[in-house]
């Protein structure tokens, strides 16, 4: 593994805590709402903003995009190991550990057909994800185990992707001018 220098202790626990009890006492100030904005660009290409930040998408070559950017498969793939990357490293700081290295390594296997709609009993989608935890610790094997538990149980991605999320859409239709 890469040698990253970093810690778990650098993650703002006290903030956690206060978080997380000001939300078990108000459970209405724990709601909210994360909103990205997505806007196409050239050929395959969009840059979606979200907050104050900025990412830019692109589909492979073989699949008409110039290939610049992550496609959004792979940040399917991302989300779920940032996340649980986030949890690794809080349950680690909530149990006064430390890495010396953390990597979780995400893939998923998918068949072309589904997207490129030439089988339909096949999913456009993956047809599942696995993931593998990589890490350089004096923690023994069974607390690497609860953290591996208390990090999925926790994960805001693991939950919906494990979990069916409702998705609904709808379409406006503009004056043909957007407004930057």
């Amino acid at each position: 593994m890469e040698n990253i220098t970093g810690s778990c202790c650098t993650l703002d626990l006290d903030t956690f805590q206060k978080t997380k009890a000001h939300v078990s006492a108000n459970p209405e100030a724990g709601k909210g709402r994360f909103e990205t904005v997505t806007e196409w660009r050239d050929g395959a290409q969009a840059v979606t903003k979200a907050r104050s930040f900025t990412l830019e998408t692109d589909e492979p070559t073989a699949l008409g995009g110039k290939d610049q950017h992550i496609d959004p498969m792979e940040l399917l793939l991302a989300s779920l190991g940032t996340c649980l990357t986030i949890g690794w490293v809080t349950q680690a700081r909530m149990r006064g550990l430390d890495y010396r290295d953390l990597r979780i390594k995400v893939s998923a296997p998918f068949d072309l057909r589904g997207y490129l709609n030439l089988d339909p009993k096949v999913r456009a989608g993956f047809s599942e994800l696995q993931y593998t935890v990589e890490v350089d610790t004096d923690a023994d094997a069974a607390t690497l185990e609860e953290i591996r538990k208390a990090a999925e149980k926790t994960s805001p991605m693991f939950d919906n992707i494990l979990n069916p999320t409702a998705i609904s859409g709808r379409v406006t239709k503009t004056s043909g001018t957007v407004a930057a």
